[in-house]
């Protein structure tokens, strides 16, 4: 796949990236380079590779879900700017 010029000034302005025209001669080249690249790496045979999310093996914590109600009703309404009867109190926005 080839980027030509008008495509360059397109996703600049897709981007709302500012571009002038000395510019963008070299971004073409960029663009086209980075998906030389892409298409390079569409060639690995990728066919018995198991997917990852780490390049370093590792097992994560896990906690048992259980659904509870926090039990600290007082310690999260100090966070609050403003609470009445054991609630968030907001200021009314509909009339």
């Amino acid at each position: 796949m080839s980027v030509d010029q008008a495509t360059v000034r397109r996703v600049a302005h897709l981007s709302r990236i500012a571009v002038t025209e000395d510019e963008v001669a070299h971004l073409q080249g960029e663009l086209n380079a980075i998906l030389a690249f892409v298409d390079e790496l569409a060639e690995v045979d990728t066919a018995g590779v198991e997917p990852m999310t780490s390049v370093i093996p590792m097992k994560l914590p896990l906690r048992a879900d259980v659904v509870n109600d926090g039990g600290d009703a007082a310690r999260v309404l100090a966070n609050a700017p403003l609470a009445e009867d054991g609630f968030f109190a907001v200021p009314k926005v509909v009339e």
